[in-house]
């Protein structure tokens, strides 16, 4: 772990230091592995906020090329930030790895004082009014428990969504902020394929808002799932969709509605063959049952016309 000075600096230095001087009300986490082409964008992002969090983590989660360096570059010129440099594992754990990374930021956290907690991918690019304006957001709905900006690509020269069709509730991981309350009541990440879904699908169940912000557009600088393959992808996403407990009836008509998407009958036989995959393997599911019922309860009110938050 590395200060903003470079000199090593513990959880309790690093808490000292914000105690006497607390830029905001947020804290920044951010796991990043080999990514030197884009990760300085990011922190060109970061330090150029209006509204600085008062300490952004970024988690080095084992990379084999400069982004570490990039990573110490930015402590030793920002006092309000630190990086925890992970061993390298040999190899990407989509999800698992993702969240245990996570974790390995908050760690350095404590017990600090913070009303937001944010989740930022090592890939982005956003505006320096961004964070003060996800806030606005926060604060003009006091049951926003999940929150985030909407993931773009450049196309043509104009940033545009890159997955119109989630549904409203959704956040993509890339880009989520906590509000601590619900932090709290949702008891965190669970560490597995599936843990940016499983949040929000809990908060809503305990009756917390979420939701993309779509009036703030994020870059993100490559595509999703371009580093383990498109393939691979999708079989992670409905490997995913198995853990969140999602029916099977809905699981089937959701691959059916891909198929006559791009990349056409790929992206839908990779989401089924994922979520058969945590059957025949005997995956576990999320360990709530509560949980389960909601989710399928809610996308069965889909299915036959009733409310739902599909």
């Amino acid at each position: 772990m590395h200060g903003g000075a470079g000199e090593p600096a513990g959880p309790d230095t690093f808490i000292a230091h914000l105690a006497m001087d607390r830029t905001a009300i947020y804290f920044a986490i951010t796991t990043v592995r080999n990514e030197e082409r884009n990760f300085p964008l990011t922190v060109e992002s970061v330090v150029n906020q209006a509204l600085h969090p008062a300490g952004w983590i970024i988690v080095d989660d084992g990379s084999t090329d400069r982004t570490g360096a990039v990573a110490d570059a930015a402590a030793n010129a920002h006092p309000w930030v630190q990086v925890v440099h992970r061993k390298d594992r040999g190899f990407r754990q989509p999800g698992t790895g993702v969240v245990e990374a996570f974790y390995d930021g908050l760690r350095c956290i404590g017990d600090g004082m913070w009303d937001f907690l944010a989740k930022i991918d090592g890939d982005l690019s956003f505006a320096p009014d961004y964070f003060e304006r996800c806030f606005e957001h926060f604060e003009r709905d006091s049951h926003l428990g999940i929150g985030g900006g909407l993931i773009c690509r450049r196309q043509a020269g104009v940033l545009v969504a890159e997955s119109p069709g989630d549904p409203a509730f959704h956040v993509r991981g890339a880009t989520k902020i906590y509000r601590r309350a619900c932090w709290e009541q949702i008891g965190g990440l669970i560490k597995a394929p599936g843990w940016d879904t499983v949040d929000e699908l809990k908060a809503n169940m305990l009756g917390w808002n979420t939701g993309t912000f779509r009036d703030l557009k994020i870059h993100q600088l490559k595509d999703t799932g371009s580093a383990d393959g498109q393939w691979r992808n999708w079989v992670k996403n409905g490997l995913a969709n198995y853990i969140t407990g999602y029916h099977p009836l809905f699981m089937a008509l959701k691959c059916l509605k891909r198929s006559g998407q791009k990349p056409y009958l790929v992206g839908a036989a990779g989401l089924w063959w994922g979520f058969c995959r945590g059957y025949v393997k005997g995956v576990s599911r999320v360990e709530d049952p509560a949980l389960i019922r909601y989710v399928r309860r809610q996308q069965l009110n889909k299915l036959i016309g009733k409310p739902s938050l599909w």
